[in-house]
């Protein structure tokens, strides 16, 4: 049986096939993605006290270039392949270059549920995948473009780090690398014990959304949907030989092969409109939102995993 958090996805993903008129209000989602990043933070933050350390990063990094490594693999690909103009190859690179902070979620109940063994800076791979790929991908549609690009790298840049993902990530880890999971837990007792119940409602929402990018279904985009289909499993090939390489317990690299495996559909998003306002993010939605999300969180975070044991069981 899948973990129950994802039967709540596919709840949702039903209810929206069948045009249900089962919704999630948008102040409500707001309030589930706000509450759900804080915690991941606070949870990461929490298992960092008192593990601090300058060996930490060497790791952060290497992490980081992953994230950088990928949209440079995947512009050609999406250019020749898929055949997409390099507007949005640039926009669909950067998507698959960050990161999920739904998946990672899954993917760290998963781990926990199965009581595998996980570092404590797991989190921090969350923020460190986030901007790199980001930046990388606006770069190589700048190269393209030449000057037509008119937004500037400082502003671009501060809307990237300032977005409310990045601000509850960081602030969530520093809160609860200061306090601990003792000093404050009259406040964070709250919401790591709801953890669960928050990602349940969220990922329900996040199986309605899915729905509605997939209706009707996009059959006229085969070959982003097969790209979307078929790329996570090799990315998260990449998380996993990253995740030996440098020695981590097995959770870890079961949460870094879903990380390089997942898309982002928060921080990308965000930034692409800012930075390349003329690209379609309706296609990047339709490949990370609608096929890559259901693909990692119902079958992808467990085979990965399995490759894993695989590999290095």
């Amino acid at each position: 049986m899948p973990d129950i958090v994802v039967m709540f996805f596919l709840l949702g993903l039903v209810a929206g096939a069948v045009k249900s008129d089962l919704e999630v209000p948008k102040a409500t989602y707001d309030t589930l993605s706000l509450l759900l990043m804080l915690t991941i933070g606070l949870k990461g933050g929490m298992a960092l006290y008192g593990n601090l350390h300058w060996g930490l990063v060497p790791e952060l990094l290497g992490v980081a270039l992953l994230s950088a490594l990928i949209p440079l693999m995947l512009m050609s690909v999406l250019r020749r392949l898929v055949r997409l103009s390099a507007v949005d190859s640039a926009s669909i690179a950067a998507h698959y270059g960050s990161v999920s902070a739904g998946t990672f979620a899954v993917a760290l109940a998963y781990v926990e549920a199965r009581d595998l063994l996980v570092g404590s800076e797991v989190t921090l791979y969350l923020v460190a995948m986030e901007l790199p790929a980001i930046m990388v991908a606006i770069a190589l549609f700048r190269r393209y473009q030449g000057a037509a690009v008119k937004e500037s790298t400082r502003k671009l840049w501060h809307e990237t780090l300032t977005n409310r993902g990045v601000i509850l990530l960081a602030g969530g880890v520093l809160i609860g690398a200061l306090y601990g999971p003792f000093q404050g837990e009259e406040v964070t007792t709250l919401f790591t014990s709801a953890f669960k119940g928050v990602l349940a409602l969220f990922l329900l929402e996040m199986g309605l959304t899915a729905a509605q990018t997939l209706r009707p279904m996009p059959w006229h985009h085969w070959r982003l949907v097969t790209f979307a289909l078929v790329t996570p499993p090799l990315l998260s090939l990449l998380g996993i030989l990253l995740g030996a390489a440098l020695g981590l317990p097995t959770g870890s690299v079961v949460i870094l092969a879903a990380l390089a495996a997942s898309a982002s559909y928060i921080a990308a998003p965000a930034a692409m409109r800012a930075a390349i306002p003329e690209a379609d993010i309706g296609l990047a939605m339709l490949a990370s939102l609608g096929i890559t999300f259901p693909l990692n969180v119902t079958l992808g975070i467990p085979v990965y995993h399995a490759i894993v044991e695989y590999l290095l069981g």
